[in-house]
């Protein structure tokens, strides 16, 4: 027997965080309070992504780096950048930062002097929502997803490709002559991956 996955699969008893907010963070939940009320009320697509990356996990809102965002915002002075996540600080950057206005969950201290003193300003998602309450003029950008967790994760398998575990990167101390080589690593043993 299968799984009914139109029914809704395997996960029984599980609220989802659109249902129940998971979130402890007082300050999250009056914004997603407040994007709930504007996405129900409004017709705009931007406050109904805004609302659900509010819901999402802290490793599904990645933080983004000053470079990213200053590269994604050139050119673009009249609107906002508007990230569901972390500013951070890029050292690598020494300027070239452009004058930017950018609204986010949070900023790490040092970004948040360079972005001021660019001439650019620092804004809260309760300060856009009476700025932009359909978010007009804004740009909506996220950080880079991948981790090096993910290095060590296998693929789903298919009927094609049944060998999940192919070319993932095993969690070993180093990749020497005594480590992890024996059965499943050498065609002298069983098999190999």
């Amino acid at each position: 027997m299968g799984i009914d996955l139109k029914a809704g699969g395997r996960r029984v008893g599980h609220a989802t965080s659109m249902k129940k907010v998971k979130t402890k963070n007082p300050y999250n939940k009056l914004l997603i309070k407040l994007y709930k009320f504007l996405s129900r009320r409004t017709d705009s697509k931007f406050c109904q992504v805004v609302l659900k990356r509010l819901h999402m996990s802290k490793t599904n809102r990645p933080p983004i780096g000053l470079h990213r965002l200053s590269k994604f915002m050139k050119n673009k002075e009249s609107k906002t950048a508007v990230i569901v996540g972390k500013v951070t600080d890029d050292v690598r950057m020494l300027d070239g930062i452009p004058k930017m206005s950018v609204c986010a969950l949070g900023f790490t201290e040092s970004v948040k002097k360079r972005i001021i003193a660019a001439g650019g300003e620092c804004i809260t998602f309760d300060q856009l929502a009476l700025r932009a309450p359909k978010g007009t003029n804004t740009v909506l950008l996220r950080g880079p997803k991948d981790r090096e967790a993910l290095s060590h994760f296998g693929h789903r398998t298919s009927v094609n490709n049944p060998h999940t575990h192919n070319s993932v990167k095993p969690y070993v101390r180093s990749k020497g002559r005594k480590f992890e080589r024996a059965r499943g690593r050498r065609a002298s043993c069983g098999f190999k991956i």
